[in-house]
């Protein structure tokens, strides 16, 4: 491993003072590790650098700190013990892929713990937990989820999450592990998201096309410049880019969770990180923190419908902090139902909420225009309230 951090001139910052104090009060981390890292580009599963990642977060548990591991590498893992060297295009294969990948890559970082451990009673085990979409989007399966990683973490155990690629499909895929990550660490409340890339950070411009393109070293989550800079996908072998990662740590700010960027094949980067030492792009959580259940709404990457709203309803939601009733909504689209995620745009066409819904779409489509004494005696109008503003969230949080 070399040390990268340093090649390009770096842009200092001019808001931020606290970073060093963030990163070593830090006492819940979510670490994710990207397939170009760990599969060495593409070509195998990279023992050597996986081995010293978990000499790393050994370092850090016996500091304290309990650590959260997002990995990717399933279907290069699975790849590579089928003997494929282009990744396959059909989902089936994908999903072959990742079954045969997944054990070999479980198996690869248990052996590694085991053999970084020094003394029997420094020994760290690793519990596999795989999500999909529905997990997530489910709340009585979102706090299982949450209730099993709390756990696990009471007990001292290394969680190594991943989607579970095996039964994942269009439908509810998450799409990329940043986006996964960064839902973890809403879920767990972590102090700090590391996503460590084969990048040394975040640049102001290409680096690849502008060779005087500046590291970002502090920046605030949400910034739309940053989305502007961060260019497009991800690798060969990977899904994500860094466009992915800067949505990620806006996700990760609702729960107060700042997201660093970082090379992971820089040497000790972990410890490092943990003694406030200044790597990669450092993206502060200066959003408002949202509430457990409203990070779980935002959590949500698919709604099921729409509601068009009128310019009073739009103003009510987001100056006033109101609910949605329905003599503010001009048009409803979909074919929701009772519970459902559906979107709120204004006159301009613009997504500026999500919420549940209290009505299944045809009786929601019939209440449109309608004062609350107009739906009195409908029996199907089971609420006078389309959305409650307590599962609603404004979309400023939202990406």
């Amino acid at each position: 491993m070399t040390d990268r951090i340093g090649k390009k001139r770096a842009k200092e910052p001019n808001r931020w003072s606290n970073r060093s104090n963030l990163q070593t009060d830090a006492k819940r981390w979510v670490i994710k590790i990207g397939s170009s890292l760990l599969t060495n580009d593409g070509q195998h599963l990279d023992t050597t650098a996986i081995h010293a990642w978990m000499q790393q977060i050994l370092q850090l548990h016996r500091r304290g700190v309990e650590v959260v591991l997002v990995s990717s590498g399933s279907v290069s893992a699975g790849m590579q013990r089928l003997g494929w060297t282009d990744r396959p295009v059909s989902l089936k294969a994908r999903q072959a892929a990742a079954s045969v990948g997944q054990s070999a890559l479980i198996h690869t970082y248990e052996k590694m713990l085991q053999e970084c451990a020094q003394p029997e009673n420094d020994r760290l085990y690793c519990g596999q937990v795989l999500l999909t979409h529905d997990d997530l989007r489910t709340r009585r399966r979102y706090l299982n989820a949450r209730s099993t990683l709390r756990t696990l973490l009471d007990m001292n155990v290394l969680p190594i999450i991943n989607e579970n690629d095996v039964v994942s499909y269009s439908a509810i895929h998450l799409g990329d592990n940043d986006t996964l990550a960064a839902l973890v660490s809403n879920l767990l409340d972590a102090d700090i998201l590391v996503i460590l890339t084969d990048q040394t950070g975040l640049f102001d411009a290409d680096p690849r096309s502008h060779p005087e393109a500046a590291l970002l070293m502090e920046v605030g989550a949400g910034d739309p410049m940053l989305e502007r800079v961060a260019g497009g996908g991800g690798s060969r072998v990977g899904t994500g880019g860094m466009l992915a990662k800067v949505r990620a740590a806006a996700r990760a700010a609702r729960s107060g969770t700042s997201t660093i960027i970082a090379d992971g094949r820089c040497p000790e980067v972990l410890p490092r990180l943990q003694q406030g030492e200044t790597i990669g792009t450092f993206v502060h959580a200066r959003l408002p923190k949202l509430a457990a259940r409203k990070r779980w709404l935002a959590g949500h990457l698919r709604s099921q419908g729409v509601l068009h709203l009128d310019r009073g309803a739009a103003r009510a939601i987001l100056e006033e902090g109101s609910s949605l009733l329905p003599v503010g909504v001009i048009a409803v689209e979909g074919t929701f139902r009772r519970g459902d995620l559906v979107v709120c745009k204004d006159p301009l066409g613009r997504d500026i909420a999500r919420g549940l819904i209290n009505l299944d779409a045809p009786v929601a489509a019939r209440c449109c225009r309608k004062q609350s004494h107009e739906l009195a005696d409908d029996p199907e109008v089971l609420e006078d309230v389309l959305i409650h503003r307590d599962n609603l969230v404004i979309n400023d949080l939202l990406l």
